[in-house]
């Protein structure tokens, strides 16, 4: 396993997206040190963080001992935004929670994906309508509200035959469980779907989530009532 000497430093919020890496981080037990990017006053577009994330996005890390053109590590400092990205560059590094045969990876990837690309924005768009819109619209309630109901429908399928979505525990299980926990307000119960709960019951059980889940947990607040953050949030355009 690769060992890691400097501090990986992560550029985080504490929301599903940002939980994914303070979790991988503690699960991996490797020195990271945490930026602080507070969304609801608009710091992800200050122009240093755009540096590493040109999407206004976080997460973001730095690993300071990247990889170099043989492949080893130790290398010049890497900045890498995205979620499934970072998730992906850190089981590659340390050897773990990513398998290293092709076979085992296209596992992973599938659900890493399938997350990315579904669950994660249809459950954001059921909290934006569900919790945040200034009108109560009840067709884009209902129709994010019953896309998560699908795709957790289809994650309960998945793990009734699976202990964890890939086979074995991994990137995949970490991807999702943040957008599993607010589950309320995505208007879902997780009792209708029992081995989902199994699962979800069984990854917050491990230590490393719970670390990882605990990372900025005083900077939380209820952005629903807060209409400055909410400004800065949504309705962005692009900028010069």
């Amino acid at each position: 396993m690769t060992s890691q000497t400097l501090p990986i430093e992560l550029y985080y919020w504490p929301t599903p997206n940002g939980w994914k890496i303070s979790i991988m981080l503690e699960e991996l037990g490797v020195p990271y040190t945490v930026k602080y990017i507070n969304i609801g006053k608009g710091e992800q577009f200050e122009p240093s963080f755009l540096k590493i994330a040109p999407n206004n996005r976080m997460p973001a890390i730095i690993d300071p001992e990247g990889p170099t053109a043989d492949g080893k590590w130790g290398g010049a400092p890497i900045s890498i935004f995205e979620s499934g990205a970072i998730l992906q560059y850190l089981g590659r590094k340390f050897g773990k929670l990513y398998p290293s045969d092709e076979r085992g990876r296209a596992e992973v990837d599938q659900w890493l994906f399938w997350q990315v690309g579904g669950l994660g924005p249809m459950a954001g768009q059921a909290h934006h309508f569900r919790q945040y819109a200034p009108e109560k619209i009840a067709y884009g309630i209902d129709r994010y509200t019953n896309e998560v109901n699908r795709l957790y429908g289809v994650m309960n399928k998945r793990l009734a035959d699976s202990e964890f979505l890939a086979g074995d525990y991994s990137i995949a299980d970490i991807a999702s469980l943040g957008w599993v926990k607010p589950y309320k307000n995505q208007g879902q119960e997780l009792e209708d779907f029992p081995h989902l709960k199994r699962w979800f019951d069984t990854l917050l059980a491990r230590p490393a989530v719970s670390r990882g889940l605990a990372v900025g947990e005083d900077h939380r607040r209820n952005l629903a009532d807060d209409k400055e953050a909410q400004k800065v949030l949504f309705g962005q355009r692009a900028r010069a």
